[in-house]
């Protein structure tokens, strides 16, 4: 595979046929290499991840897997993935021939991984990307097995003890917030449970003031500062919310102090940004200790278990995809609710 001087430019460039998967045939051109051995490795890579060989870097299995997920995968969603990789796993992995990477390899990635003092949930989550990749590869391009799988998991699934807000410390909040924006959508999220993005998402044609229902049927979010709606997170993410007298009373309030408010128009005209800083700014005030935005949606679901409200019926206005999610995140807080009950039971046998 030669490679070819620019007089010209001073430079080496690559030029090859090859053979695609079609069985037709083209041409290939790459100039600006500085040394004639850059311009033969990159033919010779590409060649390799053209012919689908796993001699290919781990770089090159990268960008097919990334190629792959993209229209699968939410733009925002996506974007973390990307990042991830590039900032936490191509660096220690990209120029090792992917199917010359071993356990060991993985291992001491790893090691370098915990060394950084990250969250056990963020260092599974890494580590889970990793092994995502290699299972791509044995899938769709013969690598005979999953290293990360042998070297094994690292980190914890779950976090540790779960941050929500009961009523009072919700209210004793909100008595510190500051703008009816605000006021108004927190009451939301802690209310029916929405996501952040749910509720940024909302129109006056979502909302039926009358049936008390919001219907939750696209997420918004603001990505390299360009505003993108989406489809809800899940497929049981598009749902109908019914929603307390009172909450409907403040939309309606709300929403009527628009000036011409258009079926259309977002009434949280905002960023995620905006109600983080408004939830700093009150807790900072009100002397409550921070929790996080999503955690207005874990407190919506403490509360409905709290009243004993059925598992399917949590997870259905929550949005989660199955049961599973919702008992995979929230089952302890069943096994509390069993053993207030049971308390009770003692206190009657009494």
């Amino acid at each position: 595979m030669p490679a070819y001087k620019d007089a010209e430019r001073g430079t080496w460039f690559a030029s090859f046929y090859f053979t695609d998967w079609q069985g037709i045939r083209h041409k290939k051109k790459k100039r600006g290499f500085a040394r004639k051995k850059d311009a033969e490795a990159w033919e010779a890579e590409f060649l390799r991840k053209e012919a689908k060989s796993c001699d290919m870097s781990f770089r090159s299995m990268y960008d097919l897997y990334i190629e792959d997920m993209r229209p699968r995968l939410r733009r925002n969603t996506m974007r973390n993935k990307e990042w991830l990789y590039e900032s936490k796993v191509l660096p220690f992995f990209k120029d090792m021939p992917i199917n010359k990477i071993s356990a060991a390899d993985v291992r001491r990635w790893q090691s370098e991984l915990l060394a950084q003092d990250y969250a056990p949930t963020y260092v599974k989550t890494i580590n889970n990307q990793l092994s995502a990749l290699f299972n791509f590869a044995v899938k769709y391009y013969g690598l005979p097995a999953n290293p990360a799988r042998i070297a094994g998991s690292i980190g914890k699934k779950k976090a540790g003890e779960m941050k929500f807000w009961k009523v009072p410390q919700f209210e004793a909040f909100l008595l510190h917030v500051k703008g009816l924006p605000a006021q108004v959508g927190f009451k939301t999220l802690f209310w029916t449970g929405m996501r952040i993005g749910e509720l940024l998402a909302l129109t006056p044609s979502d909302i039926d003031l009358d049936a008390r229902v919001i219907n939750v049927r696209r997420s918004f979010q603001s990505i390299d500062e360009e505003e993108v709606i989406t489809d809800p997170k899940t497929e049981k993410g598009v749902r109908s919310i019914e929603i307390p007298e009172k909450l409907a009373d403040d939309l309606r309030d709300y929403m009527g102090r628009f000036f011409d408010l258009s079926p259309d128009q977002r009434i949280f005209p905002y960023t995620k940004s905006f109600f983080h800083h408004k939830m700093e700014k009150a807790c900072a005030d009100a002397g409550i200790e921070k929790i996080r935005l999503h955690d207005l949606r874990h407190s919506h679901a403490a509360l409905l278990i709290d009243m004993k409200v059925p598992i399917l019926m949590v997870s259905e206005r929550l949005g989660h995809e199955n049961v599973e999610t919702t008992l995979e995140i929230y089952g302890h807080l069943y096994q509390e609710t069993a053993s207030g009950a049971v308390q009770k039971l003692n206190e009657m046998m009494k």
